[in-house]
C-alpha cells in the first residue's frame, strides 16, 4: 500500500496525532485524519520519532563478516529504530580509499534496511603515519563526509592538523578516537581503586583528556570540524563544554553503555564489559548524562562492535574489546535519560536522529515528523519493559553487557522513505 495512517501516536512524546504517509513522504499530521485504502496503524499512545541516526557503527563488512555483515547490521539497526548508520573504517581491507567506501556504500543500498553512510580513515590503514585518499573518498559515489581512525587514535598532532585542515576543504569533519597510547599500553579497564584491587591494567582518564584538549585548539587553530567519538570520561565533558564556550567548532557523542554502566561491572570478569574506552566510575556516569542533557554532548552514538563466540567467551585479558548496540540503544537512553527527567522525547529525538544527522550531513534524515518531511519514522512501545534476550538479535553477534537485565521501551515499527523495515516487532 502506498498509503499508511498511524493513528494516535505521541509526536515526540506530545498529544496524540494521527499521521499520514503517502509513498516516501509525511502527507499530514493532525487529529482525526483519514485516507481512503490506508493502512492503518493503531498507535495506541505510543511514541513516534524521527527515524534514529547512528553515527558510530562497526557493519565488520569487508572482511569480519563472521562478526557482522552490511544486511545483517542494518537488520540490526532496523530493530533499533534506525533508519541510518556510518559504518566505521575498520574492516580489512580498511576502507581508506574510494573503492572501498563505494563497495560498503553499494551494500547499504543493495540490502535496504536502513541507509549507510561509510566513514573514511584518516590515515593510510589506520597506521597513523600517512593521509589517506580524504579528497577521492569525498568526491566517490559514498560522498564521505565523517573520517575516522576509530579503534585508533591519530595521536601524531602533525597528521590530526593536516587532516582537519583538508576536511575544512568539503566540510568534512574528524571524529577522534581519543586514547594517548603511551597512557594505555597493556591497559584493561579504567584506572582506579577496583583496577588496583583486581590487579589488571589501567586505563587513566587523562588518556583520553589530554587528546581531546589537543585537539579542540588544533580545531580552533585551524579552524575545522572535530568530533569526538564515546566520551567517558567527567574530565572530558569540561574540556568540551570549555571548547564550545570559545566557539570551537567540536561535537561529541557518548555511548550508552557508558550512560548506565560502571566499572563495579568489571569485578564479574564477564568479557562482556570490556569495552573501549573502558567502563568508568560512577561519578563520568552522572558527569555524562548531565553533559548529554545541557547539550555539551551532542549525540548519543552505539558504538556497535560485534564479535564472534570466540573473541569473547574466554579469559579477560584475551578477549576484544567492544559490545553490540543498534537494539538497546533506546532503550538504556529511555532509562538513563526519560525515567530520570533529564531528556523528553523531542529531547531524545534531538540527540539520537537530528544532531547526527547534522553532524554527519545525512540527508533526508533528521528531520521533524511534519507535512513534507521524508518518512523516515520510528514507533516506540515506551510502556513495555522486558529482559534483554540476545538469542533474539537480528546483529550476527551476541556480545551484549545487558543480558537478562530489565529494560524499558520497544521498536515496534520502523519506516524507511515510507517503506516498513520493522512491523509489530518483527523485521520485514
Amino acid at each position: 500500500m502506498s498509503k499508511i495512517l498511524i493513528r494516535g501516536a505521541k509526536v515526540l512524546g506530545g498529544e496524540p496525532q494521527d499521521v499520514l504517509i503517502d509513498g516516501e513522504t509525511i502527507e499530514a499530521v493532525g487529529t482525526g485524519l483519514s485516507a481512503e485504502g490506508a493502512e492503518v496503524i493503531e498507535a495506541d499512545g505510543k511514541v513516534l520519532l524521527p527515524g534514529l541516526v547512528d553515527l558510530h557503527t562497526h557493519l565488520r563488512e569487508p572482511g569480519r563478516e563472521d562478526s557482522e555483515t552490511v544486511l545483517t547490521g542494518t537488520r540490526a539497526a532496523a530493530s533499533g529504530g534506525f533508519t541510518s548508520v556510518f559504518a566505521m573504517a575498520n574492516t580489512f581491507p580498511v576502507a581508506d580509499t574510494a573503492g572501498v567506501v563505494e563497495q560498503v556504500w553499494r551494500l547499504g543500498r543493495e540490502y535496504g534496511y536502513c541507509d549507510v553512510q561509510p566513514i573514511g580513515a584518516v590515515t593510510v590503514g589506520l597506521q597513523g603515519k600517512k593521509l589517506a585518499e580524504l579528497g577521492a573518498m569525498h568526491d566517490s559515489a559514498a560522498g564521505v563526509t565523517v573520517f575516522s581512525d576509530d579503534g585508533k587514535c591519530v595521536d601524531d598532532a602533525v597528521i590530526m592538523r593536516r587532516a582537519l585542515e583538508y576536511v575544512k576543504a568539503f566540510g568534512g569533519v574528524v571524529a577522534q578516537h581519543a586514547q594517548e597510547p603511551r597512557l594505555t599500553e597493556g591497559a584493561q579497564m579504567n584506572e582506579g581503586v577496583v583496577s588496583a584491587e583486581l590487579g589488571l591494567g589501567g586505563w587513566p582518564a587523562v588518556a583520553e583528556e589530554s587528546i581531546i584538549a589537543r585537539d579542540v585548539l588544533l580545531a580552533e587553530h585551524v579552524g575545522s570540524r572535530l568530533h569526538i567519538c564515546h566520551v567517558s570520561t567527567a574530565g572530558s565533558v569540561e574540556i568540551i563544554r570549555w571548547a564550545k564556550s570559545r566557539g570551537i567548532q567540536v561535537t561529541a557523542e557518548v555511548c550508552p553503555h557508558h550512560l548506565l554502566l560502571t566499572e563495579e561491572m568489571v569485578r564479574t570478569y564477564n568479557p562482556a564489559y570490556k569495552v573501549n574506552p573502558p567502563l568508568r566510575t560512577e561519578r563520568d556516569v552522572h558527569a555524562l548524562r548531565a553533559g548529554l542533557a545541557d547539550g555539551t554532548i551532542d549525540i548519543v552514538a552505539t558504538d556497535h562492535a560485534p564479535h564472534p563466540h570466540e573473541d569473547k567467551d574466554c579469559e579477560w585479558s584475551a578477549a576484544a574489546m567492544g559490545m553490540v548496540g543498534l537494539e538497546t540503544a533506546l532503550s538504556v537512553v529511555q532509562e538513563t535519560m526519560v525515567e530520570t527527567g533529564l531528556l523528553d522525547w523531542a529531547g531524545v529525538a534531538d540527540r539520537m536522529s537530528a544532531a547526527p544527522a547534522r553532524i554527519g550531513r545525512a540527508t533526508g534524515h533528521g528531520r521533524p515528523v511534519a507535512p513534507g518531511e521524508p518518512a523516515n519514522l520510528t514507533l516506540v512501545d515506551t510502556a513495555y519493559r522486558g529482559q534483554v534476550d540476545p538469542a533474539g538479535f537480528a546483529s550476527r553477534s551476541r556480545n551484549t553487557p545487558y543480558e537478562g537485565r530489565e529494560l524499558p521501551g520497544r521498536v515496534t515499527h520502523t519506516w524507511l522513505r515510507g517503506k516498513a523495515t520493522l512491523m509489530d516487532g518483527k523485521l520485514t
